[in-house]
């Protein structure tokens, strides 16, 4: 996937400006960013508690991996401004309808196989922090195209306020997950759930201790 030097420029100067305030002026730890392959085609599965995410994620990776991407797929109503639609897409996110979007699930599948690709698999905020179902769509995804999958977990955004000063937040990177073992059934429903299911179970493994036990209440 081509994208101009001037675009990823302007993402890894915009990142470093998100960066300020979720890391200098406040406490946004990094974890495992050593677990995230520099090439190929990459799906950072994370949990969604924040809107703060959706910047601070690609603040994560373009810090280490400066002019590469974050692709991400967003609700087509934040390109309605077309001063914040072309921040967004400057880092990276594309447009997606509500329901099934055909055109914009084969733009996503394509760089599934090259590039780096931010995805939450609950498809909605949880602002309590806790850990949803995971969509399985997204276990689909993975079957068809394979990426190495890094389960992502964020804590402590959901209480972040705007402005801050000194909040801490975390973002922790897992290893890759291995698949081998569902890729090898059949194509359908029952292996995508399998899929999804493994993704959310890692993400809840670097969670907070609470909101595990909270989730296996």
């Amino acid at each position: 996937m081509k994208t101009s030097f001037i675009r990823r420029l302007w993402a890894l100067f915009s990142a470093y400006i998100v960066g300020i305030y979720a890391s200098g002026i406040n406490r946004f730890h990094i974890c495992g960013i050593e677990n995230i392959p520099q090439t190929g085609g990459v799906l950072i599965a994370s949990n969604h508690i924040s809107g703060y995410e959706t910047i601070f994620l690609p603040w994560a990776i373009l810090r280490s991996f400066p002019l590469q991407m974050l692709w991400a797929p967003a609700k087509e109503e934040l390109f309605r401004n077309p001063l914040l639609g072309a921040i967004f897409r400057s880092w990276g996110a594309f447009p997606v309808r509500r329901g099934r979007d055909l055109k914009a699930g084969k733009h996503l599948g394509k760089l599934l196989e090259t590039e780096k690709v931010m995805l939450f698999p609950e498809g909605t905020r949880h602002k309590d922090g806790q850990l949803g179902k995971g969509n399985r769509g997204v276990g689909k995804l993975i079957y068809d195209h394979r990426p190495v999958v890094i389960p992502t977990a964020l804590s402590g955004l959901n209480h972040w306020k705007f402005p801050g000063f000194a909040q801490q937040a975390r973002v922790s990177f897992g290893a890759p997950l291995n698949f081998d073992d569902l890729f090898a059934l059949e194509n359908c429903k029952e292996t995508h759930i399998a899929i999804v299911e493994r993704v959310m179970a890692a993400i809840a493994e670097q969670l907070p201790t609470e909101q595990n036990l909270e989730r296996s209440a």
